[in-house]
């Protein structure tokens, strides 16, 4: 369980990111955070894990209180939070494998980690997780050969490679055509919900947001102004989140279009559909 009390970064110039950031979340829920560009969606990520310093309030990571660990105890702690980045942060010299198995660096020795000796439990799961996200025959080829949604799975299967407690996801469709997006935004919801694993997801496209995840938390300013099941966004909340727009093409055919459009884009892809009858 993910817990966040009252979470505020103010800079030096006296601007706030955030501003009383208050939630609790449970196991396996899957989180979409939006609002306007410099909401503090961002900030608030990397807040949790600490890459970025809070200037007050607490997280609490099922029981374990991040904000007030020193450098060893942060770093044992980061194993737990699992980071995937809208540019993927991969290496793009090494190969699809060694760039999973990098999400086990903070529990092996250095030499290990230098050498790429890690032990064969790690490696057997990486070999798991790669065929999980539909990579195996591409564990060998370097990342700079892969396209962007196959550098975005590499992303998910090196989180999950450190036994996360909690996903932290930064924009990971942002890059992506729209296809690719769904299918991406079905792979993390589907993980999340096997290993019952909480995770919070930065967005800007609030239909992609209304279509997967279980609960958004609308940002503006700093602040939390909506919190709530996706069927409860609606042209005032969106404009209390964004400001004055038409929102009518969100809503648009809520009653049966909406449904039909949700159930093609939670359909696998053919790809998937052909290996299930296999």
């Amino acid at each position: 369980m993910l817990r966040v009390e009252s979470l505020t970064k103010q800079y030096r110039t006296g601007d706030k990111a955030l501003s009383g950031v208050s939630f609790d979340m449970p196991a396996g829920q899957v989180v979409g955070l939006i609002g306007p560009s410099g909401a503090g969606k961002s900030t608030l990520i990397r807040c949790i894990n600490r890459l970025v310093e809070p200037t007050s309030g607490r997280v609490l990571l099922n029981d374990c209180d991040v904000t007030h660990l020193g450098r060893g105890a942060l770093r044992r702690a980061r194993r737990h939070m699992g980071m995937i980045f809208q540019e993927y942060a991969l290496v793009e010299r090494l190969t699809v494998m060694e760039n999973v198995l990098s999400g086990r660096l903070g529990y092996v020795p250095f030499w290990r980690s230098y050498f790429r000796r890690f032990p064969q439990g790690a490696i057997d799961k990486a070999f798991a997780l790669l065929a999980r996200v539909g990579l195996t025959e591409q564990a060998d080829k370097r990342a700079s050969a892969l396209s962007g949604g196959q550098r975005q799975r590499v992303g998910i299967a090196r989180a999950l490679e450190q036994d996360p407690e909690l996903l932290l996801i930064d924009e990971p469709t942002a890059s992506l055509d729209p296809k690719t997006a769904r299918q991406i935004m079905r792979l993390i919801c589907e993980v999340c919900r096997e290993r019952s694993l909480p995770a919070i997801i930065s967005m800007h496209d609030v239909l992609l947001a209304k279509m997967f995840v279980d609960r958004i938390i609308g940002l503006r300013a700093g602040e939390i102004v909506f919190d709530g099941a996706p069927a409860m966004l609606n042209t005032a909340t969106l404009t209390e989140i964004y400001g004055e727009e038409d929102w009518t093409q969100i809503h648009q055919g809520d009653d049966d279009g909406d449904e039909r459009a949700m159930a093609h884009a939670l359909e696998p892809p053919p790809e998937e559909r052909m290996a299930g009858l296999a």
